[in-house]
């Protein structure tokens, strides 16, 4: 090579460090796959802002040729059209870890995560198919204006008193969020006896409040309902227990047995862009990106190294905090990996019958 060719590629050399090194303070790294888009689908709402946020800016910052286009909300129904038909458009779904479990390879990817350092992580925050990314607190809470201090619900058992506590309910039917369990604390299960769950016991029991609860289809709608006083008591996550006191929603939160669920991503199997999407997914338990979205939602961190600064409202809602005078419960993966469809069919089968 002559030497006015090497000093020029010596040169080319140094101007593309200096541009890399100048995106977001780091070195943007370029995909293989080349330029990406990458559906996102989750929960919408102030969620789903958090994570374009927490997540997907600061990833394409780092990864120019990588972009999100997002949707919501998930669907394990529309996952399974998708991949029946061989049209999958979904690349990165939000999702309870047990079903991408008991779906691992059949509905979704087989994931490759053996290059994360798994030492800081929480138990169950790495499967098959799922990468944790947030473990989310589904407590009771009330709007304060809807009972007097001295005659609030506080616990399971209250919530399903309607004598004593009179008042619409509000539940999700996610099974992810705890219905099943909160009805099997109120009907006397001791927390640590839950699994493997009674489920008839526990639609039993949520059918003591069935004409006084709404039952959401998903987060947002809850949180919605919470929001325009439709619904007084419910079982709402912590993430979106923080958007509404952030809007300035009067709540009192009841710390006496709070059921906690880790929450999750998986990629649809036949994704065309599936390894771009696993590339993405094994940052969000970088130490970065669980910082980034507890301070935004208040959910715990699965990431044991995480030190995220919490706002005031955050911290109301930090279930492993001291607010918390009361005990959790973590829903146990292994057994919903087991029985995920099952119990999901016989809950939406009750839910219309």
């Amino acid at each position: 090579m002559s030497a006015p060719r090497r000093a020029l590629t010596v040169l080319s050399a140094t101007l593309m460090s200096a541009v890399l090194a100048a995106c977001g303070g780091q070195a943007a790294t370029v995909n293989p796959d080349g330029d990406v888009t990458l559906t996102f689908t989750a929960y919408g709402g102030a969620g789903q802002e958090a994570m374009i946020n927490a997540y997907q800016k600061p990833y394409t910052a780092a990864h120019p040729n990588v972009t999100f286009t997002n949707t919501s909300p998930p669907d394990l129904a529309q996952v399974k059209a998708q991949v029946m038909s061989k049209n999958v458009s979904w690349d990165v779904v939000a999702l309870a870890p047990a079903a991408a479990e008991q779906n691992c390879g059949t509905l979704f990817e087989e994931l490759d995560f053996s290059g994360v350092d798994k030492s800081t992580l929480v138990d169950g925050a790495i499967g098959k198919c799922y990468i944790a990314n947030w473990i989310n607190a589904n407590p009771i809470a009330y709007r304060t204006s809807a009972y007097p201090a001295a005659a609030a619900p506080k616990t399971p058992a209250d919530f399903f008193d309607l004598q004593k506590f009179p008042g619409k309910r509000g539940l999700l039917t996610n099974v992810q969020n705890g219905i099943l369990e909160y009805a099997l604390l109120a009907d006397g299960v001791a927390p640590d006896a839950l699994y493997p769950l009674d489920v008839d016991r526990a639609l039993k029991k949520l059918d003591t409040i069935r004409s006084a609860t709404t039952f959401a289809p998903n987060v947002g709608a809850l949180q919605q309902a919470v929001g325009a006083n439709q619904v007084d008591v419910f079982v709402l996550p912590d993430s979106r227990l923080v958007p509404l006191l952030d809007a300035g929603t009067d709540l009192t939160i009841c710390w006496d047995t709070t059921v906690t669920a880790l929450n999750g991503f998986g990629v649809p199997k036949g994704s065309p862009k599936a390894e771009a999407a696993r590339r993405f997914l094994e940052t969000l338990v970088s130490t970065a990106d669980v910082e980034a979205i507890s301070a935004a939602l208040g959910t715990a961190p699965v990431n044991k190294a995480a030190k995220p600064a919490l706002s005031a409202n955050a911290k109301k809602v930090e279930v492993y905090g001291p607010v918390n005078t009361g005990r959790t419960v973590q829903q146990d993966v292994g057994w919903y990996a087991a029985n995920f469809d099952a119990v999901t069919t016989k809950l939406n089968n009750w839910l219309v019958g």
